[in-house]
């Protein structure tokens, strides 16, 4: 607790001097085009499947992107090639019932339907949950991916990026509170099992409870975490403010957003590992674009001080663009898996742009003036 305290000390200490952002609107947007360009044409829905998590984190981040382009632009063939993908599956989610996973692409599901409101756009993804909550899992919070019945519950930190906001969504759209009262108590069961108070971070599973890096420290995930971040991102746009729930969701987004500022790099990145950066010293771009998508929105959002933030924010944008290649290509994306790996300049998955995407989105609003909240 003393090293934390002493941690968050010395990153106000530096970051203490008000910082104005330095961001402009027609660049971002042009960054945010390019590497949006760049992963449609090399999308290939064969290698995951278009509902396959992977993806459908690239499709939140598209969804986005393709809201500024529309009414910056005038653009809607984004919003055409995400309609497009979702007609082709007819709106269904994955296989597993319970699994979060699964339920990640409903997130694009239900934003498309709050645009269009064609009611097949959101049934099957009802029609998912009502079945999930009237049948609930006994499994055991211990993941062991030989026993399928450990991942019916979230049971992996990750889970809290793919499926909460389905639910979150499903009680907004239809108001019925059966919904959200899942969430809380899911979300909760998780945050109870798998987050570390003294280090304010999760861990990615109960495999790595007492598991050391190389230099003695705890095993923090940086995308693991990053998925939490950016899933609060999202309870948060969804939540409405009064909410009762939404206390807890933004007090656990603060209190890592806090953590998580004064551990990022000297080149403006986070590692693959959050206190061993030592050990994996090449950037990691997704867990870095959640990162300043998170720490972006909380400036914007007036929950985290601009003068103390800013700073880490504009570090983090551009170490971000300085990873995409002249045709749009974002590097430096770790590979699927769930720890700590090493990284180059040549690696890319499909989460990565999705990331960007995000993070561009914040920083696109923060460059125009404007709060999410006026989405």
């Amino acid at each position: 607790m003393k090293k934390l305290f002493l941690l968050i000390v010395i990153f106000l200490g530096v970051c203490g001097v008000p910082h104005a952002a330095s961001f402009d609107k027609e660049s971002v947007k042009q960054s945010m085009r390019k590497v949006a360009d760049w992963q449609i044409t090399h999308y290939d829905r064969n290698i995951y499947g278009d509902g396959n998590w992977v993806n459908a984190t690239f499709y939140l981040g598209l969804t986005e992107w393709a809201a500024i382009a529309e009414q910056t632009d005038g653009d809607d063939s984004y919003y055409k090639w995400l309609l497009k993908l979702g007609n082709r599956n007819y709106w269904q989610v994955e296989k597993r019932m319970y699994h979060a996973d699964d339920v990640c692409v409903a997130q694009t599901y239900l934003a498309l339907y709050d645009k269009y409101k064609r009611k097949e756009m959101m049934i099957p993804t009802q029609a998912r949950a009502e079945w999930v909550i009237s049948h609930p899992s006994s499994g055991s919070f211990q993941l062991d991916y030989r026993k399928a019945s450990t991942l019916e519950h979230w049971t992996w930190c990750d889970a809290l990026f793919m499926a909460p906001p389905v639910y979150a969504k499903l009680y907004v759209l239809t108001g019925d509170k059966k919904y959200l009262r899942f969430m809380d108590k899911e979300y909760k069961a998780t945050y109870d099992y798998l987050f570390d108070k003294a280090d304010t971070l999760f861990y990615r599973d109960h495999r790595y409870f007492t598991m050391k890096e190389a230099n003695g420290a705890k095993v923090f995930w940086g995308r693991g975490n990053g998925w939490v971040l950016g899933g609060l991102v999202q309870l948060l746009n969804i939540l409405p403010e009064k909410n009762k729930s939404r206390a807890f969701y933004q007090d656990l987004f603060v209190k890592m957003c806090y953590r998580i500022a004064p551990l990022q790099g000297k080149d403006g990145f986070w590692h693959a590992s959050l206190l061993d950066p030592a050990s994996y010293p090449s950037p990691e771009t997704s867990c870095s674009g959640f990162f300043v998508y998170a720490l972006a929105y909380g400036v914007n959002q007036g929950l985290l001080p601009a003068d103390k933030f800013m700073p880490v924010i504009e570090k983090g944008w551009n170490a971000l663009l300085s990873a995409v290649e002249e045709d749009g290509k974002l590097g430096y994306v770790q590979p699927i898996g769930a720890d700590p790996k090493k990284v180059t300049r040549q690696m890319t998955e499909v989460y990565g742009p999705g990331a960007f995407l995000l993070a561009g989105t914040e920083i696109y609003r923060m460059a125009s003036g404007a709060s999410a909240s006026a989405k």
